[in-house]
């Protein structure tokens, strides 16, 4: 993993609902049928998103339905419509991309794939259809109202970067240049909106619990990671006051067996999955004692999968992500190597939770995409790769970060239609 080049810490359009018991026991049964073995969680409602008067229907946006043009609106009932789970559609219209790369002074060479030399620009063209229902249109106009006198904030690793700066680009377009602002110190990224009296922001936290790949200087994977598994309190204090908290973590937990911290200096090593577990639970126990329910929306991101062999989807080539154009078809299973166990051990963590809080679930829908990666034409340690380093995929491909424009568009649509239409 090789986050950041720069320094960081940590009505006229109808509602939809808070997601009920019904929802979520439907999305977690279609997860189950390719997860197996795991447990469907009783989550409770965030209490941030009232029931609006219409709170059993979602009436969403208008979508093509037929090779003639004709529209079709589509109403669905909220318990039979799981935005997350649906297919990958091909759109060669105007909707997607959402913004263009070169329109977006806010991004770095870390993600600009097309900057960076990637020949096409396929992966930015697909939208993602639930399978029920259609997202709502994302509005950048309607977004900012909701986030007035307001901070989002995105806590976690380079994933959760990826994920603020594609939600600064699909807003900042409607912002004046001198009512907007870009700041970054040694653990938070900062984007002001002056007229909103807002913020969206990223706070460094790869394993959300203390670790020493948190200072700058060790985050581009040159040391092993050593983490403070029950040490939480520097990092939650960047945390504090917000009012949407979005965490993640996963692609750091890459080893079978972590390092973590005895007292000042001593480490000892622990089980990957007893480790994930014991750091999740000290979150958990920060959120619960320091999160006010009725101000704070919270948000939990499943894991961002990888593409790193192309024996999974039976590619003879076996070069990673590399050269990838499309996502996989639409087919029931798909194994990338995602950690199912940790993904049972967020399950059962933020069931255990006493604090509302919003399972978000993009794991699969992401697990479709091997094409929408950097792949080489990233930036690791903020340096482009060479065109030496470029012809050398198997070794320089990335393959857990996405290129922007791309994927964290789709999931900042997602999120948006959970803080806007929920409401």
């Amino acid at each position: 993993m090789r986050p950041f080049d720069k320094t960081q810490r940590c009505n006229y359009f109808p509602m939809l609902t808070i997601v009920t018991f019904s929802t979520l026991f439907f999305g977690f049964f279609c997860y189950n049928q390719y997860m197996k073995t795991i447990p469907f969680p009783d989550f409770k409602h965030q209490h941030p998103f009232q029931e609006s008067s219409n709170s059993t229907y979602v009436q969403l946006q208008e979508t093509n339905k037929a090779d003639d043009g004709d529209y079709e609106r589509i109403v669905s009932p909220l318990e039979e419509c799981d935005i997350f789970t649906g297919e990958w559609v091909f759109d060669n219209g105007s909707s997607h991309p959402l913004y263009k790369e070169d329109d977006c002074e806010f991004l770095t060479d870390m993600v600009t794939c097309l900057k960076n030399g990637r020949p096409e620009s396929l992966y930015q063209k697909w939208r993602w259809q639930p399978r029920d229902c259609s997202l709502p249109k994302f509005e950048a106009n309607l977004l900012l109202e909701k986030l007035r006198g307001k901070r989002l904030m995105f806590v976690g690793d380079s994933i959760n970067l990826n994920q603020m700066l594609s939600m600064v680009c699909m807003v900042q377009s409607i912002i004046p240049p001198e009512k907007k602002s870009f700041s970054y110190a040694s653990y938070t990224t900062v984007f002001k909106m002056k007229d909103y009296n807002a913020t969206l922001e990223f706070c460094w936290a790869p394993f959300l619990v203390e670790s020493n790949v948190d200072p700058p200087t060790m985050r581009y994977g040159t040391v092993v990671p050593e983490v403070k598994l029950e040490s939480i309190s520097k990092h939650g204090d960047n945390w504090k006051n917000v009012d949407y908290l979005i965490f993640n973590t996963y692609i750091w937990w890459r080893y079978p067996t972590m390092k973590a911290l005895n007292g000042a200096t001593d480490s000892v090593d622990v089980d990957q999955n007893v480790a994930y577990e014991r750091a999740l639970k000290s979150w958990a126990k920060w959120v619960e004692e320091n999160v006010d329910s009725n101000r704070t929306s919270v948000f939990f991101s499943s894991m961002s999968p990888t593409h790193m062999k192309r024996s999974d989807w039976n590619n003879t080539n076996r070069i990673k992500c590399w050269n990838e154009t499309s996502p996989f078809p639409n087919i029931s299973r798909i194994d990338v190597g995602t950690n199912r166990q940790l993904f049972t051990t967020t399950v059962n963590v933020i069931q255990s939770m006493k604090i509302p809080l919003h399972f978000f679930n993009i794991t699969r829908l992401s697990e479709y995409r091997k094409d929408a990666h950097t792949s080489i034409y990233a930036a690791p340690g903020g340096k482009l790769l060479t065109q030496e380093q470029k012809s050398d995929p198997a070794r320089y491909a990335d393959c857990l970060d996405w290129c922007v424009p791309g994927l964290p568009d789709t999931w900042n649509e997602l999120l948006f239609a959970l803080i806007m239409y929920r409401s």
